[in-house]
């Protein structure tokens, strides 16, 4: 079984429904990485030198690659990355290996088999 690590950085008070849509699409576990900070394409605003930025929240997700393209999809659409731009990002990158994953194996299994 070949695993994705998926990145997500989203607006704090999404992380929550991201969690929750991921989990329904497949992915078993998650960690999360609070009060990361960024920056797009435009620069923050400032308001007497303080940020106004949203606090974002980092999500890692490691998911088996069948089912990763599904999650990466849905965690762009509950976030709302096409419709609202600045709500962040999520990517997917190749993992060689990963220990401690034992059950996820197990429970994987049955769902990737009925995916391929």
């Amino acid at each position: 079984m070949h695993f994705k690590l998926i990145l997500a950085c989203v607006e704090d008070q999404a992380t929550q429904a991201v969690l929750d849509a991921a989990r329904k699409a497949g992915a078993t576990g998650s960690t999360i990485i609070g009060q990361a900070r960024g920056e797009g394409l435009e620069k923050t605003r400032t308001f007497f030198g303080l940020a106004l930025e949203a606090q974002r929240d980092v999500i890692l997700l490691l998911v088996e690659e069948h089912l990763s393209r599904h999650i990466l999809e849905t965690i762009a659409e509950v976030a709302g990355f096409k419709s609202k731009p600045g709500s962040g990002i999520a990517f997917q990158v190749d993992v060689e290996d990963a220990v401690g994953i034992d059950h996820q194996v197990r429970r994987l299994s049955g769902r990737v088999e009925e995916e391929i």
